[in-house]
């Protein structure tokens, strides 16, 4: 089996892996299909295309079954929902189990510390039941989570589900009859009872066979007090502290509390930049202590037209950087040659790096990728180092150490590029994601609304979108794209606290792309500083016409409400006063009278016309004045 060289696991739970053969490993969002790219040989034509297979999970061959499980594990390690198909994973990691394990009940602040304990610095924090754990690590930068779930299921057509219904209710209607005839010495109320009784005793040698076959075909079923035996396996999930999930936050909150009081008796400082994301008070958790454990994905997509398989060039596969993310959707988990690499895209764009040996790196400053503190804890001492390293002049690399500083931080630099160029692309909240599709998963799909449109005469057209985005068209055809926070709370930070990423993307009128730096613009100075000031107005003006904080739905919607409002008003206004309309339909009129003149039976039915459009063209004008005035009270 080849070995892994990077394995890349995307925001919407898609993992692309290489090996060193050069072969490529694809797994779909919902990890039920995957496709795998054999190597070209060296004897082959520059342009013959690799063999590719794609199969269905479920039913992978012997040849890639571990290459596959490999690739499952690194993906359900930090996915939303798993993916585990009881053929892949191994019989000892499988567990039979006759009850339903959904949630999971974690110790109280006030417990005992038979559930809390602490092994050389890691705090590991147990479940009442024991079916889940949480460890926080020394760093408190991560912490992994151990927990039972159900493999995924067939999923179940309507018509099986009816089918077996009624099996059931043939069952048991078959042996209340067959009760009702042994029992020939009691009166039945029912009338139908009466009945099958009667038809029992006139046949009874016959049905006595048929109750038997009946009754071992109801001892077959399961009864309605016990439940089937489930096939359960251990996942193991690692988590940034900064990006902790919703299910995971009462633990984690516990495991830090408990740290701190382990570390206020030995005398360490706890980690402030730590704890702030998420506090170390266990009070803002309580009332929490019951989680609800992530679910398994179907074993079959319901949305497997929504599968996209990436094919990169096999010109240039392997010669440039830029192939090495050419998935278009951001990154969330990097593994290349041992080092980890993980990134926060949701409260605070971050990204983490993990070299193995215990220390971490952290990207710092204002703006993103800028600075990587370095936090390392030495083993049997107190003491921790911290280190500051700057993109722009990175240390050299030292002999016998175990990693490259500089090779560490420049693979990061191009990790944070790529999500720079996704996040600043058009195009990229208009994808869909085949398991966010599912009913019943809370993920919102829903598309960004145009805010706010400006033509400025002799400088361009100028959007902002509801997903904290804005597009600029310059007359002299450069287009600029960045992010800016909308919102009515905003960190205050001494530089820009509107903009979200440290990079702006710019387009050529020939359309070459290129990332510019916000804060050296260079000689795209004056587009930046444009496209700035007019968000800037544009924020200020917006909070000046609604002093209470609104939710971002009902923003959206009074703003797209009253710019349809005001279409509407100005389209009416220039038909009035230009009376085109009145010229149109007067020389219609003179050129239809000389060719044809009208009965009277049809100057009747046209008058009646006209009365039907007076009377639609009056109600939507009181349908128009309606809506002005919710929107007046509602602005009140």
């Amino acid at each position: 089996m080849a070995t892994e060289v990077r394995m890349v696991l995307y925001e919407d739970d898609s993992v692309q892996i290489q090996y060193i053969d050069g072969s490529r490993l694809q797994l779909c969002p919902c990890g039920s299909e995957f496709l795998f790219e054999k190597s070209r040989p060296l004897s082959s034509h520059p342009l013959e295309q690799p063999k590719r297979i794609h199969q269905r999970t479920h039913f992978v061959i012997s040849t890639y079954r571990e290459q596959l499980q490999r690739a499952l594990d690194f993906r359900n390690s930090s996915a939303t929902y798993p993916f585990l198909s009881e053929r892949i994973i191994p019989s000892e990691r499988k567990k039979h189990i006759f009850i339903d394990i959904s949630e999971v009940r974690w110790p109280s602040s006030a417990a005992d510390d038979r559930m809390i304990s602490v092994e050389s610095g890691t705090v590991k924090i147990t479940s009442l039941d024991g079916h889940a754990h949480l460890c926080l690590l020394t760093d408190q930068q991560e912490f992994t989570v151990d927990f039972l779930c159900k493999v995924s299921q067939k999923p179940v057509v309507l018509s099986e589900k009816n089918n077996q219904a009624s099996k059931e209710i043939v069952v048991e209607k078959s042996s209340k009859i067959c009760t009702s005839g042994s029992l020939s010495g009691q009166r039945l109320k029912n009338k139908e009872n009466e009945l099958s009784c009667q038809i029992l005793k006139s046949k009874k040698p016959l049905e006595e066979k048929n109750c038997i076959n009946k009754t071992e075909e109801r001892e077959k079923l399961p009864l309605p007090g016990t439940s089937h035996m489930c096939v359960y396996t251990w996942v193991k999930q690692r988590w940034s502290v900064a990006s902790c999930p919703e299910e995971w936050k009462y633990p984690l909150s516990l495991a830090l509390h408990f740290h701190g009081k382990v570390s206020a008796v030995s005398k360490v400082v706890a980690d402030i930049t730590t704890s702030r994301i998420l506090t170390s008070d266990v009070s803002e958790e309580e009332g929490k202590e019951v989680s609800v454990l992530p679910k398994a994905l179907l074993l079959s997509c319901p949305f497997p037209h929504l599968h996209r398989w990436n094919f990169g060039d096999t010109l240039f596969q392997g010669q440039s950087d830029e192939e090495e993310y050419s998935y278009p959707e951001l990154v969330k988990v990097v593994w290349y040659k041992g080092i980890i690499y993980r990134l926060t895209h949701k409260n605070v764009n971050s990204i983490e790096i993990y070299p193995g040996d215990g220390s971490v790196f952290k990207s710092e400053g204002a703006y993103l990728g800028n600075y990587f503190t370095y936090y390392c804890s030495q083993e049997g001492l107190e003491k921790r180092e911290e280190k500051t390293y700057s993109v722009h002049n990175l240390p050299p690399d030292r002999p016998r150490s175990l990693f490259s500083v500089c090779s560490v931080i420049e693979q990061a630099t191009r990790i944070l590029q790529h999500c720079a160029k996704i996040k600043l692309s058009l195009s990229h909240n208009y994808r869909m994601c085949c398991w966010k599709m599912i009913p019943g998963i809370n993920h919102s799909n829903s598309l960004p609304l145009l805010l706010k449109e400006s033509l400025i005469p002799n400088v361009g057209r100028f959007l902002a979108y509801s997903d904290d985005k804005v597009h600029a068209v310059f007359l002299d055809g450069i287009t600029l794209t960045l992010n800016w926070n909308f919102s009515f709370s905003v960190e205050k930070r001494k530089v820009n606290p509107r903009l979200n990423l440290g990079w702006c993307r710019l387009t050529l009128p020939d359309g070459q792309d290129q990332l510019i730096q916000i804060e050296h613009p260079g000689p795209y100075e004056r587009y930046v500083t444009t496209l700035t000031s007019w968000c800037r107005k544009l924020t200020q003006s917006s909070q000046r016409e609604m002093p209470a904080c609104p939710s971002s739905s009902v923003l959206e919607e009074n703003w797209s409400v009253a710019s349809e409002l005001e279409k509407i008003q100005k389209f009416n206004l220039l038909l009035e006063s230009s009376g085109v309309l009145n010229q149109i339909s007067a020389k219609k009129n003179e050129q239809f009278s000389e060719y044809y003149k009208p009965s009277s039976s049809e100057t009747l039915l046209e008058e009646i016309n006209e009365n039907r459009v007076l009377v639609a063209l009056k109600k939507t004008s009181e349908i128009l004045q309606d809506i002005e005035c919710l929107l007046s009270n509602s602005k009140k």
